[in-house]
């Protein structure tokens, strides 16, 4: 990337190093108010107000990476739908032992039923949690090699 480029997120940072009033700005760029608040709140801008602001600030100016942000966010939404599939299946787990629960409690012969079915969920729920949970992840290879090489 070319260092005289910024991001169209830098632009609220570049207006408060020079002390510059968003007022201030939009009168220096032909742009108005309101547009310079939305593209500093995130929003996107169209070309010639990427124009006009990159004149003013006297550089390149380029709009954030939208793919980047998208597959953070189709990321995140893939993370929070394992958490839920999760929950559910503890759910699912924890109302199907009911029934054996009281019979075995009934009747002392139904404790092996119900300890196998214990166990069963106990495995099943063990590996889903594994592969949601990132318990060794790139955070945990880390520590392992330092640990290991005794790295600082």
């Amino acid at each position: 990337m070319n260092p005289s480029t910024i991001n169209l997120r830098d632009i609220k940072e570049m207006r408060l190093e020079r002390h510059w009033s968003q007022d201030q700005l939009a009168e220096m760029s032909g742009l108005s108010i309101r547009t310079i608040q939305r593209i500093e709140n995130g929003e996107n801008a169209g070309l010639e107000s990427l124009k006009s602001l990159a004149a003013v600030f006297e550089t390149n100016i380029t709009d954030s990476d939208k793919n980047e942000e998208m597959e953070q966010i189709r990321k995140e939404e893939a993370y929070v739908q394992n958490v839920k599939g999760f929950y559910k299946l503890l759910a699912i787990a924890i109302l199907s032992l009911l029934v054996p629960l009281i019979l075995a409690f009934t009747d002392s012969s139904n404790w092996i039923l119900f300890l196998w079915l214990l166990l069963s969920w106990a495995i099943v729920i063990g590996v889903y949690s594994l592969n949601v949970f990132d318990f060794f992840g790139d955070a945990w290879k880390t520590k392992l090699i330092k640990k290991k090489f005794k790295k600082k």
